[in-house]
């Protein structure tokens, strides 16, 4: 079961202290007892913004290894159609709301599996809001 569909931008204020909250936790806790579903490129997204705090050393390898573990633990599922929808429903999104086929995935998920998004970014949330996609904002 899933709760909801966690953005990237939510998962890394759990890594860094500095993006750390109160709304971030909540949904820490809500991703551990109701799950998370997330679009195929999630992990690539995660990956990529830690090994390049590495490089800014913002963290070491042992945190970003460490960080890495924890969210394995997670009930955080991954949607296996995001590929299928990319060229069509998600472009057709992305152009219409002026984002990033990145972000776009995120609200193509969450509207076709009638599920609030958690999101930091504020495009984001924009646009899930003039797509009447709930929005969980962190």
């Amino acid at each position: 079961m899933s709760g909801l569909v966690l953005d990237c931008s939510v998962a890394l204020t759990w890594c860094f202290d500095d993006e750390a909250s109160a709304e971030g936790d909540v949904v820490l806790d809500r991703v551990r007892d109701e799950g998370a579903l997330v679009p195929a490129l999630w992990h690539l997204e995660v990956a990529n913004v830690l090994v390049q705090a590495e490089r800014r050393k913002r963290l070491t390898r042992d945190e970003l290894a460490t960080f890495l573990a924890l969210l394995a633990q997670l009930p955080i599922m991954i949607d296996d159609e995001t590929a299928r929808r990319a060229w069509h429903e998600i472009s057709d999104i992305a152009r219409s709301e002026g984002l990033s086929a990145y972000d776009a995935a995120y609200l193509e998920l969450a509207a076709r599996r009638a599920l609030p998004l958690a999101t930091k970014d504020r495009a984001l949330s924009d646009a899930a809001a003039r797509l009447g996609i709930v929005r969980v904002l962190v």
